[in-house]
């Protein structure tokens, strides 16, 4: 008999973009970490925690759309949303407390990808 297949943890998230420049701007203004790539790229590679977070230069006759929803674990979702703010990026929406035991806030990137940052209710680091 064989061991069964788990699914182990998300190793990244890649969003496309038209303008790399402006993309590494955002993500870094986040504080993520550039490890490869950067804004004459055509792929960039940032540290997420353990995993990463991708963006892919795609052509302007390529139509990028709502997909989805990308959550990452923060230390602090206040701290990150001050830091958002602080960084002249637009929250759609402030920290809160969700029935579902998490603290979190989404905000949208330049190409419209939604990014949510949260923390569940009563973790400390």
């Amino acid at each position: 008999m064989s061991t069964p297949v788990t699914i182990e943890g998300l190793s990244a998230v890649t969003l496309g973009t038209h303008d790399m420049a402006r993309a590494v701007v955002f993500y870094e203004a986040l504080g993520f970490e550039l490890l490869y790539g950067g804004p004459g790229a055509s792929f960039t590679s940032f540290a997420a925690g353990n995993a990463y977070m991708n963006i892919i230069a795609q052509p302007e006759d390529v139509k990028l759309s709502w997909w989805g929803r990308a959550i990452f674990y923060v230390s602090d979702v206040d701290g990150m949303f001050v830091r958002a703010v602080d960084a002249g990026l637009e929250p759609e929406t402030a920290p809160a407390d969700a029935p579902w035991g998490e603290r979190y806030f989404h905000l949208v990137d330049p190409d419209g990808h939604e990014l949510s940052f949260a923390r569940p209710i009563g973790q400390k680091d």
